[in-house]
């Protein structure tokens, strides 16, 4: 197996995913199929749970795994991430696994493009003894759903996180509400939907649910992933949050939040 991601932006992302997930999980399952990467994981509370797919396509060189090799690596996801985040702007991010390596580690090579004080760094990281089976995520028809500008979120949340851990959302057909309260005081934004994206919600409808500060925090950390964020709402299905990636939609990173019951 082996792939590689020279393109600056694309390089910006693939390193962004990996600083995500590292607030997430501790242990990465990265599956490396015949036309994309998969990964799948829960945090350790099993209130979230993300995915990630990248096409086969999106990478500037993909070779799928051949007879005999294993299609999936385990990774310490710190190491991983610190190690992606080396890399400098004439750098090429190389990883490749074989079965020469009998299940014990990965390789991540960045290779300078003819710049000088880019250096080759050459890095061997173990894989983890862990095991994990993939879940069914069902498609769901969320009550509402909207796209809003991921500075705009992110700072909101940002902000809410210093008067409560917890936030509540109230969407209806002429805007979406957001509060959080605490010893420190409350803040409400009413974001307008002419400020939206995109929006849709069932007619008539008025939805009211609570969701964790601090997991919400660990998915909007970054602007570089993509502009724009898409929000999935409904009181009976968890919170869908994802990030198109681009290849016609057929790239993205979405977490799954359960709704927080409030004592």
């Amino acid at each position: 197996m082996k792939l590689d991601v020279s393109d600056k932006s694309k390089k910006d992302t693939f390193v962004s995913i990996f600083q995500v997930l590292k607030s997430c999980t501790s242990i990465l399952h990265i599956m490396f199929n015949a036309d994309a990467l998969y990964i799948q994981g829960m945090d350790k509370a099993h209130v979230c749970l993300f995915e990630i797919q990248l096409k086969s396509s999106w990478f500037q060189e993909y070779e799928a795994p051949g007879p005999g090799e294993l299609a999936s690596v385990s990774v310490d996801s710190a190491i991983f991430y610190n190690v992606l985040s080396m890399n400098q702007d004439q750098h090429s991010i190389c990883i490749c696994y074989g079965v020469e390596d009998e299940g014990e580690k990965i390789h991540i090579n960045l290779l300078g493009k003819n710049g000088k004080g880019e250096y080759d760094k050459f890095f061997t990281i173990p894989l983890a003894d862990s095991e994990h089976a993939l879940l069914d995520i069902p498609s769901v028809d969320y009550d509402a759903e909207f796209t809003i500008h991921c500075k705009k979120i992110g700072d909101i949340i940002s902000q809410l996180l210093i008067f409560g851990d917890v936030m509540n959302v109230q969407c209806s057909e002429e805007k979406i509400s957001i509060f959080s309260k605490g010893v420190s005081g409350e803040m409400l934004v009413n974001i307008p939907i002419d400020d939206l994206g995109e929006f849709s919600i069932s007619e008539g409808e008025i939805i009211k649910v609570c969701y964790s500060l601090q997991y919400l925090s660990k998915m909007c950390i970054t602007t570089k992933l993509s502009s724009d964020i898409e929000f999935g709402i409904s009181p009976d299905f968890p919170m869908r949050i994802r990030y198109d990636l681009g290849e016609d939609n057929g790239c993205y990173m979405a977490f799954y939040i359960a709704p927080k019951i409030e004592d």
